[in-house]
């Protein structure tokens, strides 16, 4: 059951403080008002000796006015109304009546002058009875006062007890559990939830350190969860971190190189260790097969899976379904394109987490990005290596094949004239065929020259000075390069085309201008690349395409590659100039954009 509040405990004991001191105050005003008139009472007494005295000797002396007057003041002072506050005390009464009573006796005796030695003795007996009312009276009042101080000590006396009583009950039942309760909270604040507080009040403070027990299990299990919830977020981070780190690791692998199959190997090892699963198996199909190419199995497999079933036929199913229950395969699957299957094999009624299905797909995803980007560039090496055959032969053509129909035709001559024995002809068709031998050979050194010419990583300025180098050590000309596109892009396939025709242009200066120098020019005017190869040299004829002049032509056919304009004219000032101009890829594309 419960008690008072601890309120309402305060309110009642400092409600008994209070009325003990205002009954004190009220008990205290009682004795006083009772001891007001009491001194007067004794002087009155007191003063009824000395008149009764006073009477006798008027008495003696015979003076009867004053005598009558004497006792008319004595019976006014016996009759004052101060004596009816001793009427209850019944001794006092007593002793007042008697007094009254012997000088009522006494009077007629008194005012008769009768025998003056029974006078004096009963006046003797009359001061007797009036001394003991004074004494009465006076001890009554000394007993009043008493009481006073009784009341003041006994007042006092339980003041101080109520109020230690109270200091006390304020000391056991307060402070003390406040105490507690304090250093209950101070554990807490420092982190011990397991801290309890013990009051067995059953009051506020009761219901306070039941409350703060409560709420300190509350936040003992709230904090114990917390912990625990931090742990899995800090685990599930980490593994998060781990499985962003492999992701971006595997996808700055592909962007940096394209991987080869034995790569392929390392990701699925390390994709085994991120995913938390020993049973990966990595199939590659090609388009046509039925069989994988190339497998990564897992590391404990004592055969191989694929020969217990058909492994193309899980190929058939969308990504992220399972061919049984125990088995999940996620294509590798590009636009319309498959390349093989990631197979994850599970025990009877295991299931794969929502997390390892996302990285088994992206991870497929990227492998399937890798082997598109690997096939790409395989086609991409086809499609170079059918356009270079395509340009060599193209340049077979124009040099060499030409040269050679031209020489086989001056063998028909020489057959012909050896016939006929014509030496004359047999002669120039013999001047003929060695100068067409000697102009094919120097035609096949240049074009086996053109062949080994590459534009690698350093860029086009740095093939154009290895060009101008070789061919100021092969030459007397003194050849001047003016390179102005250091802030210009060009595309792979724009470089080697520049490259090839300044270089078909000089070697054609070299060969044929008879000049001592050749100005290379290249650079950039509004939205188009300009080039210019001019010598000082004799000047062009006016039939450049005739005999074994197969380069002109093949400089016109690289300019409609680069859907550009060449001209190739006399220079005013002697020598020839070819004049090449042509608007750049990217130019082209922020146009159309």
């Amino acid at each position: 059951m419960r008690q008072f509040s601890i309120v309402t405990r305060i309110n009642i004991a400092l409600a008994c403080i209070v009325i003990l001191a205002v009954s004190t105050m009220l008990w205290s005003y009682w004795l006083s008002d009772k001891t007001e008139h009491d001194a007067h009472a004794v002087n009155i007494a007191g003063s009824l000796r000395m008149q009764t005295y006073r009477m006798a000797w008027l008495v003696e002396q015979g003076d009867v006015e004053k005598t009558a007057q004497a006792r008319q003041q004595f019976v006014q002072s016996w009759q004052h109304p101060v004596f009816s506050r001793f009427f209850h005390n019944n001794e006092i009464a007593e002793q007042f009546d008697k007094a009254n009573q012997h000088w009522l006796a006494l009077q007629p005796q008194l005012l008769a002058a009768a025998d003056t030695g029974l006078l004096e003795s009963a006046l003797q007996q009359q001061i007797q009875l009036l001394e003991q009312l004074v004494t009465f009276i006076q001890q009554d009042a000394e007993a009043k006062v008493r009481s006073f101080r009784t009341l003041q000590l006994v007042a006092l006396m339980l003041t101080v007890l109520l109020s230690a009583v109270v200091m006390y009950w304020l000391k056991v039942k307060v402070q003390q559990p406040l105490e507690v309760l304090t250093q209950g909270a101070k554990r807490v604040a420092m982190g011990d939830f397991t801290h309890r507080v013990v009051v067995e009040n059953k009051d506020e403070l009761g219901t306070l350190a039941h409350s703060f027990n409560k709420m300190n299990d509350s936040i003992a299990y709230i904090y114990g969860n917390l912990e625990q919830r931090v742990e899995q977020q800090t685990e599930a981070l980490k593994h998060t971190n781990t499985t962003l780190r492999f992701l971006y690791k595997t996808a700055q692998h592909i962007s940096e190189q394209v991987p080869e199959y034995n790569d392929f190997s390392h990701i699925i090892a390390e994709l085994k260790h991120v995913v938390k699963l020993d049973d990966l198996e990595l199939c590659l199909f090609t388009d046509e097969g039925d069989k994988p190419f190339m497998q990564v199995l897992p590391d404990n497999a004592e055969n191989d899976p694929c020969a217990t079933q058909n492994c193309a036929d899980c190929l058939e199913s969308s990504s992220k379904t399972d061919c049984n229950s125990s088995q999940f395969n996620y294509l590798l699957k590009r636009e319309r394109t498959k390349y093989g299957v990631l197979v994850v094999r599970l025990p009877e009624g295991s299931m794969l987490a929502s997390w390892q299905q996302q990285l088994l797909a992206s991870v497929a995803d990227q492998l399937a990005l890798a082997l598109s980007l690997k096939s790409e560039e395989q086609q991409v090496r086809r499609l170079a290596l059918m356009q270079e055959r395509t340009v060599i032969a193209r340049e077979l053509h124009d040099s060499l094949a030409q040269a050679l129909s031209y020489l086989k035709i001056q063998v028909t001559r020489l057959n012909k004239a050896i016939e006929k024995d014509n030496k004359a002809v047999i002669t120039d068709v013999s001047n003929e065929l060695k100068q067409g031998l000697d102009s094919a050979y120097l035609q096949l050194r240049e074009l086996l020259t053109t062949f080994r010419l590459k534009v690698d990583g350093t860029g086009l300025l740095s093939a154009l000075q290895t060009t101008v180098k070789q061919l100021t050590e092969q030459s007397d000309l003194h050849i001047r390069l003016d390179y102005q596109l250091t802030n210009i892009p060009l595309a792979p396939h724009e470089e080697i085309h520049v490259l090839q025709i300044i270089r078909e242009a000089s070697q054609n200066a070299v060969h044929h201008s008879k000049g001592s120098e050749v100005l290379i020019s290249l650079k950039h005017s509004a939205d188009k690349i300009e080039l210019a190869v001019e010598d000082n040299g004799i000047g062009i004829s006016q039939s450049p395409e005739k005999l074994n002049h197969y380069g002109l032509a093949i400089m016109q056919e690289r300019s409609k590659h680069l859907e550009g304009n060449i001209h190739i004219k006399p220079r005013s000032t002697g020598g020839t100039g070819v004049y090449f101009n042509f608007v750049p890829e990217y130019l082209r594309q922020l146009h159309t954009a």
